[in-house]
C-alpha cells in the first residue's frame, strides 16, 4: 500500500509498506480522507517528540472497513467509518470512569514517541481496534468526515465548564479549533461568542461562522471585552492557542469567578499572574483530545449546527502531502485545514 512517510525530520516521501493485517477486535479501514493536523506539522520537524521517524502520521481520518477481526460486532465490511485518535484500554481506572482521553496507556493514531509507535493514516490501509470506530451517516462526505477528530476536542473542550443560556465567551485563537469552539459554545446555547486572533482572514471566517463580534488581538482587545461586557468581562473563555500572551488575555478578560478552559498547546511552559487568578477566583481548566464526543459530533455536524467545510481550504491527494506540509509549515496565509485523499491520483 502507498503511505506518506515520515522517513526523517522534514522529510515526507510517498513508500510502499505491507497493507496491516486486523487482530481480534480490530478492523482494517481503507481510508478515504486523513487531515493534516497542526500537531502533525509540529511532529514534522521533531519540536514535539512526538514523531519520531520513521513513522506514517495521521490521525484525522475516515473510510470504508475493507476487513474486520475475530471477535468484532456491530460493525461490517463496506460500511462507512470514522474513529477516535485516542486508543484507549478500556480497563484502567480512568477508562472506568469514561475518562479515555487520560487512560494510563493511551496511544495516538500516526504517533511515536518514547513509549510507543502506532502508525497512523496517511495510507491506503490503516488498523485500529473496532471499539474507536463510529459510523457514518451518507449525508457526511469523507473530507468533512475528517474534521470530526477536531470537532470531538472542540465538544470536549466546553463541555468542561457549564455554559448558560446567557452566558458571553470569548474564544482567543481562531485557528481550526478555535472556530469550531466558537460553533461549539454556540451548539451549547452560548448567547453571545466572542472571538479573536491576530489574522484577520481568520477572523472573517469567524464572522462568516456566526461570531457575536471579531476582535483583532492587541493592547486594546481586553478593554473592547470589557465595553461588550458592562465592564465585568466574560463568562467563559476558552484558549486555543497556548502561549502566554494569549493566556494573559484569557485571564485579563474573563469576569471573577469566571472560567477559562486551555486548549492550546504550543509552547510547554507559560507565565501567569498568580494574584489575579486567586484574587479574582478564576477557574483554568485543562482540556486533552476528547472522551465519548464523537456521537455528539457527529450528530451536531449532520444537522448543520457545526459546519466545517468553510474551514477546509485544500483537499489534495497523498502524493501531494510532502509539498502541503511545506506549505503549513511555512506559515504560508490563509491555509486553515488541508485533507489528505490516499485513494486518489496526483
Amino acid at each position: 500500500m502507498k503511505v506518506l512517510l515520515l522517513s526523517e525530520y522534514k522529510k515526507l516521501e510517498i513508500t510502499d509498506l505491507p497493507v496491516p493485517v486486523p487482530g481480534p477486535h480490530e478492523l482494517l479501514v481503507k481510508v478515504a480522507a486523513c487531515g493534516i493536523c497542526g500537531s502533525d506539522v509540529h511532529g514534522y520537524d521533531g519540536s514535539s517528540g512526538r514523531r519520531i521517524p520513521p513513522i506514517v502520521m495521521g490521525h484525522e481520518a475516515a473510510g470504508v472497513v475493507a476487513r474486520v477481526g475475530e471477535g468484532v460486532k456491530n460493525i461490517k465490511e463496506g460500511d462507512r467509518v470514522t474513529f477516535d485518535s485516542t486508543i484507549y484500554c478500556g480497563e484502567c481506572a480512568f477508562c472506568n470512569r469514561d475518562e479515555m482521553n487520560l487512560c494510563d496507556n493511551r496511544q495516538v493514531l500516526g504517533v511515536s514517541c518514547g513509549d510507543y509507535r502506532r502508525a497512523g493514516a496517511f495510507a491506503e490501509f490503516v488498523v485500529l481496534p473496532a471499539r474507536i470506530a463510529y459510523p457514518l451517516p451518507d449525508n457526511l462526505s469523507f473530507p468533512e468526515a475528517a474534521l470530526l477528530e477536531a470537532v470531538a476536542v472542540a465538544l470536549h473542550a466546553v463541555s468542561l465548564v457549564p455554559v448558560a443560556q446567557d452566558d458571553t465567551a470569548l474564544v482567543v485563537g481562531a485557528g481550526t479549533i478555535g472556530l469550531l469552539v466558537q460553533q461549539a459554545l454556540k451548539a451549547a446555547g452560548c448567547s453571545r461568542v466572542f472571538v479573536t486572533d491576530l489574522d484577520e482572514t481568520r477572523l472573517a471566517l469567524s464572522q462568516k461562522l456566526g461570531a457575536t463580534a471579531v476582535l483583532p488581538s492587541g493592547p486594546e482587545l481586553v478593554q473592547k471585552v470589557l465595553q461588550l461586557t458592562g465592564g465585568t468581562g466574560v463568562d467563559v473563555v476558552i484558549e486555543a492557542v497556548g502561549n502566554t500572551p494569549a493566556i494573559r488575555t484569557s485571564i485579563d478578560s474573563v469576569r471573577k469567578g469566571g472560567s477559562i478552559v486551555l486548549v492550546g498547546n504550543i509552547t510547554p511552559e507559560v507565565t501567569i499572574h498568580l494574584q489575579k487568578v486567586v484574587s479574582r477566583q478564576i477557574r483554568l481548566q485543562g482540556s486533552c483530545a476528547s472522551a465519548g464526543e464523537y456521537p455528539r459530533a457527529i450528530e451536531l455536524m449532520s444537522q448543520g449546527s457545526i459546519n466545517v467545510k468553510p474551514l477546509i481550504t485544500a483537499i489534495a491527494p497523498l502524493g501531494d502531502g510532502p509539498q502541503w506540509f511545506e506549505r503549513l509549515y511555512a506559515h504560508e496565509p490563509n491555509l486553515m485545514k488541508v485533507v489528505l485523499e490516499p485513494g486518489a491520483h496526483s
